[in-house]
Parts: C-alpha cells; sequence; structure tokens
C-alpha cells in the first residue's frame, strides 16, 4: 500500500506536468489530434485511392497525437512513460515520412501531417515532440 509520502510525490509530479508550458503542450497535442483526425478522415473517406499510403499515415499520426494528449493530461508515472514513448515514435515519424516525402515523392502525392517536417502545419509537428520530451525530462524531479 502506497505511503502517504508517495501519493504527495505522485501528485506533485502530475501537477507539474500540467502547469506552465506542460498546459500548452497538452493544449497542441488537442489541437493536432483533432486536426490530424478530421484530415486523414476526410481524406480517407472521400479520396483514398489517390494517395493511401499518406492518408493512412495522416490518420497514424492523429492516433499518436491522441495518445500524446491523453498520457499528458493524465500526467501519472505510467502515462508520462507512455507519453515518451508517443513522442519519440512521433519525432521518428516526422523525420522519417519527411525524409520519404522528399526522396520518393511519387509515394506522396497527398500530404500528410507529417509531410516535408510538417510543412503545412508551420512545422509545428517536428518541434511538438521534442518540446515534449524537453518537458517530460525537465519535470520528471518532481516525481524522484
Amino acid at each position: 500500500m502506497p505511503d502517504a509520502r508517495t501519493a504527495d510525490t505522485r501528485a506533485a509530479l502530475a501537477a507539474t506536468t500540467r502547469s506552465g508550458p506542460g498546459r500548452i503542450l497538452i493544449a497542441l497535442y488537442a489541437i493536432f489530434s483533432v486536426a490530424a483526425t478530421s484530415r486523414s478522415a476526410v481524406q480517407i473517406a472521400t479520396r483514398f485511392d489517390a494517395a493511401p499510403i499518406a492518408f493512412l499515415l495522416s490518420a497514424f499520426a492523429a492516433l499518436v497525437y491522441i495518445v500524446g494528449t491523453v498520457c499528458l493530461a493524465r500526467a501519472s508515472v505510467v502515462s508520462r512513460r507512455i507519453a515518451t514513448i508517443s513522442c519519440v515514435v512521433e519525432l521518428v515519424g516526422v523525420v522519417a515520412v519527411s525524409i520519404a516525402s522528399y526522396a520518393v515523392p511519387q509515394e506522396f502525392p497527398e500530404p500528410t501531417v507529417w509531410s516535408h517536417f510538417g510543412s503545412g502545419y508551420l512545422f509545428v509537428p517536428v518541434v511538438l515532440p521534442i518540446a515534449a520530451l524537453w518537458w517530460l525530462r525537465r519535470t520528471e524531479r518532481a516525481g524522484a
């Protein structure tokens, strides 16, 4: 059974994660969750044959943003670990899809959220996981 100090530490970790820049990150992740989900749903429903790989990658990006939003908002020890993994997957995805969208543009006739380092979204998709990883690292001391 956890003692009071452990519960206090967990509460401090959650509060620290969700404070200041953490709130901005959660809001940005929520916005990108809605944007990527909406975009991919419309693209898949109306023009899937035009660029199936790109549209499925946008749907995957939406799922990653949803996981990031929920985990950052929960801010428990476990959800922070999942958020960290989600951010790493997101960063690797942005870099891989961006490189692929330049290297084999014929496979990306329609842009994804992660194409060209997120240029269609003011490069936020490449900056967001870096900022979130920095914030998670910076606030982990609250749980120590």
